[in-house]
């Protein structure tokens, strides 16, 4: 069955713009005050379809005009957790008439509503966009057969996401009306600035009937909100929550009074909603404030004249200035790296005496791991802040996503850039069951791939969602890359990902065979990379085991595991661990940009040993020989 137009669709078109249209509130909150508090509580609408019916019949009696369906959260990736994905159609289609038969032939509207997917998009999470598009295809199928009136697009965070479920609804039907609505983060130098115009300047290019906001933000900053989405004639709509909510034993407890939302109304209409409630915490005493309130209002009346904000998202940002190391690759200057050993606790002298050291010999700069092999370190921006200022050593720090959320990687981010930590190395991270706590939880909000992603999105001056930062940071993009793995294709379409996502440069797993260098470096040879070769040098056939039989992703071939089990000595074997490193290097320095030296347990002269040897062996060998300045 396709959509046909409805009684409640036109009346919808002819209200719009004209009249106050009173939105119902929130579900959630009805429900649970009958007891109905499991989640999602879509799922009411197959075994308490009498109770949701109530709820609606509720709203209307309060004074709503517009009822929205029971199913903001009825997609079969939102519906997974309580395993009813596989009713999506029953769930939708029943959702839709349990309103109408709440509107019982009144002059009361059903919005067929459609939240988010609740999963991110790849590279962020594990959705692309085919997928995004056939989980709305079958959840907006099922409303417009059952004959909703509208749709309602809301509590979409990802622009992308909500452009996704337009185009969606626009197949299905080109004559259903559309409400697009895009919730904002609570931030007042977000609202403030001209990010809600820029995303209004997109919707209205989809032919909406009506674009705003819900959810998120309380009434005061929804009315800012309003006044920027005001860049067109198309109407507005404005379903703030009530409030910020207290979180009581995992419930959100709203305070704001009937009064104080009501009085909110009224500016936001007067402003130019044409289409008003309250979302998150709104019960049917909130609603009934609103129709009371905004019975005489006329939308727009005391609105001042459209904003013209220009869309931040069509003008190219100012390109940053780029960090010293990047500027030495883009010059085409063979770098040299060195990863110093991070010791526990809060002494980094060793560190700092480290990176002098390797300042005095001519290293480009040093690599901060992040917590390798998930033990206890102090935090690599810190450290790498501390080395850079004490000696004036350019730091890689590496950062994991094993420890940090999606928001702390970000903040993380935004800390390391104010001091001046602007190389950045980005690894999914060893997970934590092997390391110093076993029980500890790993994070893992977004892999490597993804927080490429996101420092390339702070380079354009905006976070994960687009959100505006101010401005544009200027980090050094990194990446890790192991051309002895194991599925070595998959290695070759993560780094693509990864270069497609922003990396500017890949730091190798230690390698030891040239011929097995050659051949992957032919695969990535479309990539737009730099490519910096990892060295190891090896000390024992105990520490040529380890690495090869206990650290994941290492391999050291059976050739020099032979080579250094036949050496009489520890010197003897240290010395065949340079003369190796010495030999890889110069077989493929011509074919790389540089090296990252991982010397063994602080032993920071095996390092200079294997540039020193090298420049002996090679007369043109194209190492610099100076720091690069921070």
């Amino acid at each position: 069955m396709t959509w046909a137009p409805t009684p409640g669709s036109a009346l919808f078109v002819d209200r719009l713009g004209t009249e106050a249209i009173v939105a119902d509130g929130s579900m959630a909150i009805e429900l649970a005050r009958r007891g109905l508090a499991e989640r999602p509580v879509e799922r009411y609408n197959l075994s308490q379809q009498r109770e949701v019916e109530r709820v609606h019949e509720d709203f209307i009696r309060a004074g709503a005009t517009l009822l929205q369906s029971n199913t903001v959260h009825a997609n079969r990736y939102a519906l997974e957790s309580s395993m009813l994905s596989a009713r999506v159609h029953e769930i939708n289609r029943k959702g839709v008439w349990i309103a109408r038969s709440a509107a019982n032939g009144s002059a009361v509207m059903v919005a067929g509503t459609v939240g988010p997917t609740g999963r991110l998009l790849r590279p962020l999470g594990p959705l692309d966009l085919d997928d995004v598009r056939s989980a709305f295809t079958e959840q907006i199928s099922a409303l417009l057969a059952a004959q909703c009136d509208l749709v309602l697009l809301k509590s979409f965070i990802d622009l992308d996401e909500l452009e996704v479920a337009i185009d969606v609804v626009r197949a299905l039907s080109a004559d259903v009306p559309v409400i697009a609505l895009k919730s904002f983060p609570e931030d007042g130098s977000v609202l403030a600035g001209d990010f809600p115009a820029t995303v209004a300047h997109r919707l209205t290019r989809h032919g909406v009937a009506a674009i705003g906001s819900n959810g998120t933000v309380g009434p005061q900053r929804m009315l800012s909100v309003i006044d920027s989405l005001r860049v067109s004639a198309v109407p507005l709509v404005a379903l703030p929550d009530v409030g910020i909510p207290t979180i009581v034993d995992g419930r959100p407890i709203y305070n704001a009074e009937p009064s104080y939302v009501a009085q909110a109304a009224i500016r936001l209409v007067r402003q130019g909603a044409s289409v008003v409630g309250a979302d998150g915490g709104a019960g049917v005493d909130h609603v009934a404030a609103i129709a009371n309130a905004v019975r005489n209002c006329v939308p727009g009346a005391a609105a001042t004249p459209p904003a013209q904000a220009k869309s931040t998202l069509a003008q190219p940002t100012p390109a940053p200035a780029p960090t010293a190391f990047a500027a030495a690759l883009a010059a085409k200057t063979f770098v040299t790296t060195v990863e110093l050993d991070i010791p526990r606790g809060l002494d980094m002298q060793s560190v700092i005496d480290g990176a002098a050291y390797l300042a005095q010999h001519g290293v480009s700069a040093v690599n901060i791991s992040d917590g390798a092999r998930a033990r206890l370190r102090m935090s690599p921006i810190a450290i790498s802040a501390m080395v850079q200022q004490q000696t004036g050593m350019e730091c890689i720090s590496h950062l994991a996503c094993r420890d940090r959320n999606m928001v702390a990687l970000q903040a993380e981010l935004l800390g390391a850039h104010a001091l001046g930590v602007r190389n950045i190395l980005a690894v999914t991270g060893d997970p934590t069951h092997i390391g110093d706590y076993p029980s500890a939880t790993s994070v893992y909000d977004v892999d490597s791939v993804g927080l490429v992603r996101a420092l390339e999105h702070m380079n354009r001056g905006v976070d994960l969602m687009g959100n505006p930062l101010g401005q544009p940071t200027a980090f050094s993009i990194a990446c890790a890359v192991n051309p002895a793995a194991d599925d070595v294709e998959r290695e070759v379409d993560r780094l693509a990902q990864k270069c497609a996502q922003g990396a500017q440069v890949a730091f190798s797993q230690p390698m030891f065979d040239p011929e097995l260098l050659e051949r992957f470096l032919s695969r990535i040879a479309g990539l737009d990379i730099a490519f910096i070769l990892g060295i190891i040098p090896l000390r024992t056939i105990r520490h040529a085991e380890f690495l090869h039989y206990e650290v994941p992703g290492m391999i050291v071939p059976a050739w020099v595991r032979e080579r250094l089990a036949a050496a009489a000595s520890t010197d003897e074997a240290t010395a065949i661990g340079v003369e190796l490193a010495v030999d890889m290097m110069a077989a493929v320095h011509s074919r790389v940009h540089g090296v990252y030296l991982m010397p063994p347990f602080k032993k920071y002269n095996i390092a200079v040993d294997i540039m020193t040897t090298f420049r002996e062996r090679t007369t043109n060998a194209p190492f610099t020989t100076a720091p690069i300045a921070p």
